[in-house]
């Protein structure tokens, strides 16, 4: 009864659904290629493909961009065990299929996922016939699902994590909860106390493997163009030094803090850090750019080629690329992690530890609960309750008074050591989650 109800809601919706994809693609064109996959409609192009390989595809979903990321670390895992293996990879954003592109291997194929719709997943399923099913992190689609339990397709929930609050909204539908995690074969979760919550639901096997994150490599080409870049904008004529410090992966709403914060700080803490500001979603790159400008800053895009300091020192740098987060993490002293500072849960904190960059965190870290704890506890983080307190708190790393610098860089430096040991020490997920599909025969 309730995945009826279910179904006809996802019915009604449909108009507001096309809605919103023509709206995104007027920001992001890549959201209106394709659109017939939405509802598992395949060209006979794509019908062919799919039925020549139905039966063998390793189906794997990366709803986006963080996602891809670390599903390309386990897809490289898998590889090793399963050479052959014929991928099929499918996304629910722009960015995620974008960055998927560069996952592929002759052979293999790439959609977006359907709606959860009954008719559309079963002929997703029915079109591919995939031998297994690799949902990343938190993608839980009931009537995805249960399509493929009537086609006897293991689903695994991979890097799984589950937070309190979304343990909370769950168990608030229990049936739909225990109907939706039941069908799931397995689930390799970051944590121990994700796998608790995990179980809660019902999920029949869990087993610890860690985060996919931590088995992530920085490119070191744009470590060093990081490098680089920060020695161009730390030299000034008058022989000073301003450290770089970044605002990273910015969600809705947290520029305007920052902006308060810088606002309220004494001319002399504004003048003396040099500041770097990298939105998490593309489509936001204008208008923080915009906000910027409106407030009296200089705004030196990365898109445009602006690469030099501004000769006033009021001028900010909007890292507005995708793809290039070590870069940025590489030019940085310090990085206040976006997500953090609203109610939105944190971003991957993980990946400005393996570029050697401290990190200060807001009050909200739900996403990244445990390495956000692992990371504070290593002493590669430190927790501000407030973006005011976070600008504080990088004057004190970055600016302090002249007789307390060597202690300031002494501090600095035992946080960025501290960093890339904490990103170091819990490797081997992708290892792990490939070893335990390659034993139970799933991958061929």
């Amino acid at each position: 009864m309730i995945l009826a109800l279910y179904n006809l809601l996802w019915q009604l919706a449909r108009p507001l659904l096309l809605r919103k994809l023509r709206r995104r693609g007027q920001a992001e064109p890549l959201y209106l290629h394709a659109v017939h996959q939405r509802f598992a409609r395949y060209t006979d192009q794509e019908r062919q493909q799919a039925q020549t390989h139905a039966g063998q595809w390793v189906w794997l979903h990366a709803v986006s961009l963080g996602e891809t990321r670390a599903a390309d670390i386990l897809l490289q895992a898998l590889r090793a065990v399963q050479p052959g293996m014929r991928l099929l990879l499918t996304h629910g954003t722009a960015t995620g299929r974008q960055a998927g592109q560069k996952l592929l291997r002759e052979g293999d194929m790439q959609v977006w996922l359907p709606w959860d719709e009954r008719g559309a997943v079963q002929r997703f399923v029915q079109t591919f016939r995939p031998r297994l099913g690799l949902i990343m992190e938190t993608e839980i689609w009931p009537q995805l699902l249960q399509a493929c339990g009537q086609q006897e397709v293991p689903v695994v929930l991979v890097n799984a994590r589950l937070s309190e609050k979304t343990l909370r909204q769950w168990q608030r539908l229990p049936q739909l909860a225990r109907q939706s995690y039941g069908r799931l074969s397995v689930a390799y979760a970051q944590t121990a106390q994700d796998a608790q919550r995990l179980q809660t639901l019902g999920v029949p096997a869990v087993m610890v493997t860690g985060n996919l994150k931590f088995d992530a490599s920085p490119d070191p080409v744009l470590l060093q163009q990081g490098q680089a870049l920060r020695q161009r904008w730390q030299a000034h004529g008058d022989g000073t030094r301003r450290p770089v410090a970044l605002l990273a992966s910015s969600r809705d709403g947290e520029e305007a803090l920052w902006l308060q914060a810088w606002q309220a700080l004494p001319p002399e803490q504004r003048d003396a850090v040099q500041w770097l500001i990298v939105p998490r979603h593309p489509q936001r790159f204008d208008e923080v750019a915009h906000l910027l400008r409106t407030t009296g800053f200089a705004v030196k895009r990365r898109s445009t080629g602006q690469t030099d300091p501004d000769d006033g020192r009021q001028a900010v740098w909007l890292g507005d690329s995708m793809g290039e987060m070590p870069l940025y993490y590489a030019m940085a002293d310090l990085a206040l992690m976006g997500g953090s500072f609203a109610p939105l849960g944190g971003q991957n904190l993980i990946e400005a530890c393996a570029c050697a960059c401290p990190v200060l965190l807001g009050p909200h870290t739900f996403n990244f609960a445990q390495a956000s704890e692992q990371a504070i506890a290593a002493g590669a983080a430190l927790r501000c309750n407030s973006m005011e307190q976070a600008l504080q708190q990088a004057w004190v790393l970055l600016s302090a008074a002249p007789a307390e610098t060597g202690a300031r860089d002494r501090s600095r430096a035992a946080m960025q050591q501290a960093a890339l040991v904490f990103s170091q020490t819990h490797r081997g997920a992708a290892q792990r989650m490939a070893g335990d599909l390659h034993q139970r025969g799933w991958l061929g």
